[in-house]
């Protein structure tokens, strides 16, 4: 991983020696870790409640899974924000910017955004329509998905050197995971007992810590001095370097390889994106009860997850992007097509907890290593943009393809399928997705081992 957008080459000098697993643990007792982890809470908080949860509430509502499966389409902001990630790149928040700086600034105004669209859902409910609902469901994937911007810039600027970054991005991924546990499994349990209203509501609320880690945070000075050379936005020149200057930029550095690697990216996390509108509804439709999910979810998937993430940052410290990147794009379809066991086995705990543990397990691996991957390849000033673009990438298709699968279920159940049987084959289709993933990377780790020694490590 280099920090650099062109790095010396690979010949210039000896490789760095691999941090052992005691000494790359130690290192995560950092303040910086601690923020990077109540971050990472704060952007992972708000994923689901507009995704895969906010499914299982109008589920419950009795919503077709058609419909669910085409307001998941509020999720695209995600997949847009390089749109607008050069202004958060150029210009400081208003109101707070100059007295937090430029990433601090956005992070607040983007989490104080997102706790009021969380409390507007509760308080509107789908009994005010669907139109209404999916109205602020949007307002807060279009805060969320500013809250990542800056949050990713932060943690790729903040970070000393490429082991740093690292570590930061698997604290990073345990605070997403930790939210997502609360998303997915605790407000499950919650909405069992006080409804669905109100466990939105105080999700919004629990979005003050993301704002305590906001104010404590230190600003990245690292990137100040390349950001303050830069024309002003509103000039030609700086208009052009803010909008297409990363473009620019990262084909430049990453010439040939460049498309190859967006089409890598792109294609990787196709099948937990797929699957995900109909994970809750399934569940819902097997008979499985709430309580049974979320005590499911938050013991063996909370293991599951968290040792998947360690495992991911350790593989991508000590082993290198590639082989952690190829072995998350095996485990990643194989764990969704094992749901497909789940629907003939019914409500069988033993089965649920083992799908599920594969299932928590290989996503946070392979979100680790592609996240830490991602990382390496933006280049200083230009980090927002760059970062948006290859979390856009990663997300767009895969976001667009999912609001079909709800008609996908309900297709396969009018042809003559049994629900259950309809679930099966969708999920073990949704798994098949991901296979021209691992031949891509398969194809990068290839040409990777053979790079020409004037094209950047992180090139390929």
């Amino acid at each position: 991983m280099s920090d650099q957008t062109n790095p010396p080459p690979a010949t210039a000098a000896p490789p760095k020696p691999r941090k052992g697993a005691m000494r790359v643990l130690s290192a995560l007792r950092q303040p910086k870790v601690a923020v990077m982890l109540a971050l990472g809470f704060a952007s992972g908080l708000p994923f689901l409640l507009t995704g895969n949860t906010f499914g299982y509430w109008l589920r419950d509502e009795g919503t077709s899974l058609k419909a669910i499966g085409f307001l998941s389409w509020v999720g695209i902001a995600y997949s847009v924000k390089y749109l607008w990630a050069p202004l958060v790149d150029r210009l400081d928040a208003p109101l707070v910017g100059r007295w937090l700086g430029r990433r601090r600034g956005w992070m607040l105004i983007a989490q104080l955004m997102v706790g009021a669209g969380l409390i507007a859902m509760a308080v509107a409910g789908p009994g005010h329509g669907l139109a209404v609902l999916g109205g602020f469901a949007l307002v807060v994937a279009f805060a969320s998905s500013t809250q990542d911007i800056v949050v990713d810039a932060w943690r790729i600027e903040s970070a000393a050197d490429s082991e740093e970054l690292g570590l930061l991005s698997s604290a990073y991924q345990l605070g997403y995971r930790g939210a997502l546990l609360a998303t997915d499994a605790l407000i499950v349990a919650a909405a069992a007992r006080i409804g669905w209203p109100i466990s939105y509501g105080a999700a919004g609320l629990c979005m003050a810590v993301g704002v305590a880690a906001t104010l404590f945070a230190l600003e990245p000075a690292r990137a100040d001095a390349v950001m303050k050379a830069k024309a002003p936005l509103w000039t030609a020149q700086g208009f052009f370097d803010a909008v297409i200057g990363p473009f620019v930029e990262f084909f430049r550095a990453h010439r040939q390889y460049g498309v190859l690697m967006l089409a890598a990216v792109a294609l990787y996390r196709l099948p937990d994106f797929v699957m995900g509108p109909m994970a809750n509804p399934f569940y819902h439709d097997m008979g499985i009860a709430k309580d049974t999910v979320a005590f499911v979810r938050g013991t063996v998937g909370l293991v599951a997850g968290i040792a998947g993430i360690a495992a991911g940052g350790l593989a991508s410290v000590r082993f290198g992007f590639f082989p952690s990147l190829i072995v998350g794009a095996i485990l990643q379809p194989l764990a969704v097509a094992a749901f497909a066991l789940l629907a003939y086995s019914g409500s069988n705990p033993w089965v649920f907890g083992s799908v599920m543990a594969l299932d928590n397990f290989s996503m946070s691996f392979a979100g680790v290593a592609l996240v830490a991957y991602m990382s390496s390849l933006t280049g200083l000033g230009y980090t927002a943009t760059q970062y948006a673009l290859l979390s856009s990438t990663y997300a767009m298709l895969g976001k667009f393809l999912k609001g079909f699968s709800g008609a996908i279920v309900e297709g396969l159940q009018a042809s003559g399928h049994p629900l259950p049987q309809a679930y099966a084959i969708f999920f073990v289709g949704a798994g098949l997705v991901g296979v021209p993933a691992l031949l891509l990377f398969l194809l990068l780790a290839a040409l990777h081992r053979r790079r020409p020694p004037e094209v950047a490590p992180a090139a390929l």
